[in-house]
């Protein structure tokens, strides 16, 4: 795990690097439970829609419902992480989601469905912004695109190790009394509350309080983040909603946006995608293939923030992934040969989900104070809502065309987007000067 420090401080070096080693290992495990939690419905959704008999735009609906809670609640729940601390408010985040997870194993008709997929956006708002911002504490900008790609590691580990999890305990139908389906959402829900659990025990809410750093560690790593946050603050400074009344800041959501737009389908549709085009249901073999893009997303994601970092390019390193990533998506929808599809879902995922963890260097590099805990949870959760409407759109234009493949067209045309908007973004004045500080 190398994440150099500025300059030649050792201090600095020794204290990145134990925080690194500390923080990041757990902080990607509580976002890989995170996301597996979320989308585990996706690998259900053939014996969920057997049990329930839910229709497709019920599906859709219940499956995207979810951000519109997280949306919702998303703000708030940000700016209490920043009153209380990390450590107090995301373990309440994990449990609690956790334990509504685990409760959608009795959605046996639509509406029960619908108010436990909103709960459970409301449960864990917050803890994906929150954790961001979380590394703005901990993390120093030559460093950031590194730790918050490590961190978000944790998507593509999620369906890398949940693919074929996923598929494994859907072999365990009448265990404990069990439909196959309600056993994996069990499963995967009661682990995220135990995780909660472990977390008020083992995070630190910032450097000056970790007692595994040395005084003079503790010392220099605060004293190099508040430098940076004065950088910030001098170029501009945010209030609350003041955020929304800045053109970059709305730029941001729009690029995040397009990103869910773009990635929701990977989690929702494509597994049964795959299957059908197998001739079969999902099951372990469907996992284990679908884990494969999910591994080169993990690799992508490590490349692609260490070369940004180095070279100080991140906008236009997330320009080309996203570029790559909706080809790819879009070429899904001129084809039902399974390994063509393997190929395209092996560019299309690390494309629109590598460029992600790039992508935030340039909001967390520009907000600071409440204006940065604030502005990263308006871009997460007003960017959340392309989640929610992507599996209508999809599904209202496979119903036009009468044709099932030909959402993913229409989500990859917007999904390009981000590009667009990436392209034309200037740099900041507080890029800037955190390029040239790094440099001197």
């Amino acid at each position: 795990m190398t994440m150099e420090a500025t300059g030649d401080d050792p201090v600095l070096t020794r204290a990145i690097k134990k925080s690194a080693w500390r923080l990041i290992p757990f902080l990607v495990l509580m976002l890989l439970l995170a996301f597996l939690d979320r989308v585990n419905i996706g690998f259900v959704k053939l014996a969920f829609q057997r049990d329930t008999g839910l229709s497709e735009a019920a599906y859709a609906f219940g499956a995207g419902v979810f951000f519109i809670g997280y949306a919702l609640f998303e703000v708030p729940s940000n700016l209490v992480l920043r009153r209380f601390g990390a450590r107090v408010w995301l373990a309440r985040i994990m449990v609690t989601w956790g334990l509504i997870s685990a409760a959608v194993m009795y959605s046996y008709n639509e509406w029960v469905f619908y108010i436990l997929r909103f709960l459970l956006g409301v449960a864990e708002a917050g803890l994906y912004p929150g954790i961001l911002y979380f590394l703005t504490c901990w993390f120093p900008a030559k460093q950031r695109a590194r730790a918050t790609g490590l961190f978000y590691l944790g998507v593509p580990l999620s369906l890398v190790v949940g693919s074929p999890l996923s598929g494994w305990l859907l072999q365990f139908d009448g265990v404990l009394g069990l439909k196959d389906w309600q056993f994996v959402l069990v499963v995967e829900g009661l682990a995220a509350a135990v995780v909660g659990v472990i977390a008020y025990f083992y995070l630190c809410d910032r450097p000056a309080d970790a007692s595994w750093l040395s005084p003079d560690e503790r010392r220099a790593l605060a004293a190099e983040i508040e430098r940076e946050e004065q950088l910030k603050a001098r170029e501009v400074q945010h209030s609350a909603l003041g955020v929304l009344k800045d053109p970059r800041v709305i730029a941001f959501i729009l690029i995040y946006f397009c990103f869910q737009v773009g990635t929701s389908p990977f989690s929702f549709f494509f597994p049964s995608k795959l299957a059908s085009a197998m001739g079969g249901k999902v099951d372990l073999t469907v996992g284990l293939l679908l884990a494969l893009p999910w591994l080169c997303s993990a690799i992508m994601t490590r490349l692609a923030t260490v070369y940004a970092d180095r070279h100080n390019n991140h906008r236009l390193v997330a320009f080309w992934l996203v570029v790559f990533g909706v080809l790819a998506s879009a070429a899904v929808s001129f084809t039902n040969n399974p390994w063509l599809l393997i190929i395209a879902f092996c560019i299309a995922v690390p494309g629109l989900t590598a460029s992600q963890p790039v992508f935030w260097s340039l909001p967390t590099n520009y907000l600071s104070g409440v204006g940065a805990a604030s502005g990263i949870a308006f871009i997460v959760s007003l960017g959340n809502l392309g989640a929610f409407f992507s599996p209508q759109i999809k599904t209202w234009a496979d119903q036009i065309v009468g044709n099932s493949s030909i959402g993913y067209l229409v989500l990859s045309i917007i999904a390009a987007g981000a590009a667009a908007i990436l392209i034309g973004l200037k740099e900041s004045k507080a890029s800037r000067a955190l390029a040239q500080t790094r440099a001197a």
